[in-house]
């Protein structure tokens, strides 16, 4: 058992090295913050989608946003598209799982917003179907995937795909690189403000 402990931890500290040496994709992180940056000083709204492990993720770095990250300051406007759970199972008895995200960025989002979906394939048909709607109102999008982006990565405005197709190796940096942008943006907009 003490081995297998050892093996997992080795491949998390494997794959983060992997991002480590990425230097593209630093660059993508950095893109994602000025997007996000960018939208928020201009009224917008950052809305977050996943499913499953992804869905607590993309609660999770909403959450980050919307209440505090490392300090006290005001709210940022970030919302995970499946917290109301009223509609969404509405929804997805009505009209399909597949269209409750697209559903919400159709009545939630506007142009100039952020859309960032988490999915460990970049296969989640429901945020491809988002993602859709999104490009349509002139929302940019954000992908945390694995390795291939797989269908994510057509519609993405920046494309993080983690360099992994171990489901939980590519959640674990998914957080990882979402608590960075969180961090980032926090303190690019509150930079004067810091309490």
């Amino acid at each position: 058992m003490n081995k297998r402990i050892e093996e997992a931890i080795l491949e998390s500290i494997a794959v983060k090295k992997q991002l480590l040496n990425d230097e593209s994709l630093m660059v993508k992180i950095h893109s994602s913050v000025s997007i996000i940056v960018e939208s928020l000083n201009k009224g917008g709204k950052i809305h977050f989608a996943g499913n499953g492990g992804s869905a607590a993720d993309a609660q999770h770095l909403a959450a980050e946003l919307s209440g505090r990250f490392y300090f006290d300051r005001p709210p940022l406007n970030a919302e995970a598209l499946h917290c109301n759970t009223s509609y969404l199972t509405a929804v997805a008895n009505d009209y399909g799982y597949d269209n409750v995200f697209s559903r919400m960025i159709q009545c939630a989002g506007k142009e100039g917003d952020v859309l960032v979906g988490i999915s460990t394939s970049g296969n989640s048909k429901n945020i491809v179907n988002a993602y859709e709607v999104a490009k349509k109102m002139g929302i940019k999008i954000i992908s945390f995937t694995g390795a291939t982006g797989g269908i994510m990565k057509n519609y993405s405005d920046i494309l993080l795909n983690v360099p992994s197709t171990d489901t939980p190796r590519i959640q674990e940096c998914h957080i990882m690189v979402g608590h960075i942008i969180c961090e980032l943006v926090e303190s690019s907009i509150f930079a004067e403000n810091r309490m």
